[in-house]
């Protein structure tokens, strides 16, 4: 890879989120979107048109193609660890989107594989790529609020049923965003409780709310909620908000900032800073790709996450307080 030439971008999967990473890579001049390849040809073939790029008739076509240098993998989590696989034995580097794999060890397999081809790998969460969350975690690295007290992430974004149903439940596919932001500022955890809800759906078995109650190796606290039930309504709204508490001060984010009267691909309206946490996090993924360097979102932080998440699914099979190993 030349760093006098854009990293050749390939998406293997063109659903809703590839429209996201697609206006990012636009946005990055040290980038370019080659091609893409989707399971469905009609859908493939409406947003190649759409993004300016290349359509390609299979997955193996893309990862073979020597213009491209990476390859961001964005289907459904039951072929991540497979695309990943294909995508780093043919020398691209990857980005996965959340969640990752099924497993733990299927992160882990990703994790070593990358590893033992030199290649990057990292974990697509990009909620903690944002600005805001860079300046509240220095602040608390820093000691400057003191010791924390208390984490809260918490998601209140109403989804329809109909969207709804082609997502793995709150646990698999929001509460990884809430668990990741809250290491990323406050560390790691040690045991959680959780509770788990089906509260607007009708036809739907999957929870489309979950909280969860989590000790931290810090010595604070953490209260995670992940909804698709409904928008908080009220003045000052949870959509997304991020607060943590120490004994000398506090820091504080929230979605609610920067929102525009438009849209949507999820929600109602529109939430700049989503996209800016898209364009941060693909920019930064470039960026590494090129110059080297650490990931800011690392494959080890990926398999902690998916141990808190298995963690959080025990506890709510077995109604009790349970250790993350």
């Amino acid at each position: 890879m030349s760093a006098n030439k854009p990293v050749g971008i390939g998406f293997i999967g063109a659903g809703e989120i590839s429209i996201l990473h697609a206006k990012a890579i636009h946005a990055i001049p040290e980038a370019r979107l080659v091609g893409l390849f989707d399971i469905m040809q009609s859908r493939a073939e409406e947003r190649a048109q759409l993004y300016g790029c290349r359509q390609y008739d299979t997955p193996e076509d893309l990862v073979k193609d020597p213009a491209i240098d990476a390859v961001f993998v964005l289907t459904a989590l039951e072929s991540h660890l497979h695309y990943t696989r294909m995508a780093l034995e043919n020398g691209r580097h990857v980005l996965v989107e959340k969640p990752l794999g099924a497993t733990v060890a299927e992160v882990e397999e990703m994790k070593h594989t990358a590893e033992r081809l030199g290649l990057v790998c990292v974990p697509g969460h990009n909620m903690i790529h944002e600005d805001s969350l860079a300046r509240a975690r220095a602040l608390i690295q820093n000691g400057d609020i003191g010791k924390v007290v208390s984490c809260y992430v918490l998601y209140n974004i109403h989804h329809s049923e109909e969207r709804a149903s082609t997502l793995p439940g709150m646990v698999r596919h929001i509460l990884q965003h809430n668990i990741y932001t809250m290491m990323y500022l406050v560390g790691r955890p040690t045991r959680v409780a959780a509770m788990k809800a089906v509260r607007h759906y009708e036809t739907l078995t999957k929870e489309d709310l979950a909280m969860v109650l989590v000790d931290l190796e810090c010595g604070g606290i953490a209260h995670l909620c992940a909804s698709f039930a409904a928008d908080d309504l009220s003045a000052d709204p949870w959509t997304f908000m991020v607060k943590v508490i120490g004994t000398e001060g506090t820091t504080r984010y929230t979605y609610q900032d920067w929102v525009e009267a438009k849209r949507g691909i999820s929600h109602s309206r529109l939430y700049t800073a989503y996209q800016g946490t898209i364009t941060n996090e693909d920019r930064h993924f470039v960026n590494v790709c090129l110059k080297g360097g650490q990931p800011l979102s690392t494959m080890e932080d990926a398999i902690i996450s998916q141990k808190v998440v298995e963690a959080v699914e025990k506890s709510l099979a077995e109604d009790r307080i349970v250790s993350i190993i």
